[in-house]
Parts: structure tokens; C-alpha cells; sequence
């Protein structure tokens, strides 16, 4: 088991809103249950924010800084692959 400590912090209140409602409906266990899991989340984002930004160090050094014109043509790429699903319809949006 995990060690767990107890902490006392100021939540906005829509924030706390939310926790107690995610609970009533089952989607949480506890607010700490809920507070813990978006800490989790948040730490995990930032950590693969960390080693994007390390790659991409990296991959510069080696070929040289990623210009505004090769990220324009990786957007049009990742746009003529993408596909968009709504309400049961699928569309795939021109480059």
C-alpha cells in the first residue's frame, strides 16, 4: 500500500463541486480519491511534457532547429490522416 498523508490545501469551489459530484455518481471512491487521481494525472503529464521537450532538444541539436514551414507540413500531414467521428458519422477533413 501506498504511503498516504494528509494535507490541507484551498480548492476553488467549482473545483470541490466537482469532486463531490464525481463521488455521488461513482466515478470517484473519496474527493481525496479524486483529488489524488488528478495529482496523478498532472504528474504524468508533465513528465512526458519533460521528455518531449528533451527529444526535441535532442532531435534539434543533431538536425538542426524544426522551422515554422516542416511543423505547417506536419500539421497537414496529421490533418490528411485524421478521421472525425460524430454522432455515429465518420468524416475524414480535407487537408
Amino acid at each position: 500500500m501506498s504511503d498516504k498523508r494528509r494535507l490541507s490545501v484551498s480548492i476553488d469551489g467549482e473545483l470541490v463541486d466537482a469532486a463531490r459530484a464525481a463521488v455521488e455518481q461513482g466515478e470517484a471512491d473519496s474527493v481525496s480519491a479524486w483529488v489524488g487521481s488528478a495529482m496523478r494525472d498532472r504528474t504524468e503529464r508533465d513528465r512526458k511534457l519533460r521528455l518531449m521537450g528533451e527529444w526535441i532538444k535532442g532531435y534539434e541539436t543533431e538536425h538542426g532547429e524544426i522551422t515554422e514551414a516542416e511543423m505547417d507540413a506536419a500539421e497537414r500531414a496529421m490533418r490528411a490522416r485524421s478521421v472525425i467521428v460524430r454522432g455515429g458519422q465518420v468524416y475524414r477533413p480535407s487537408a
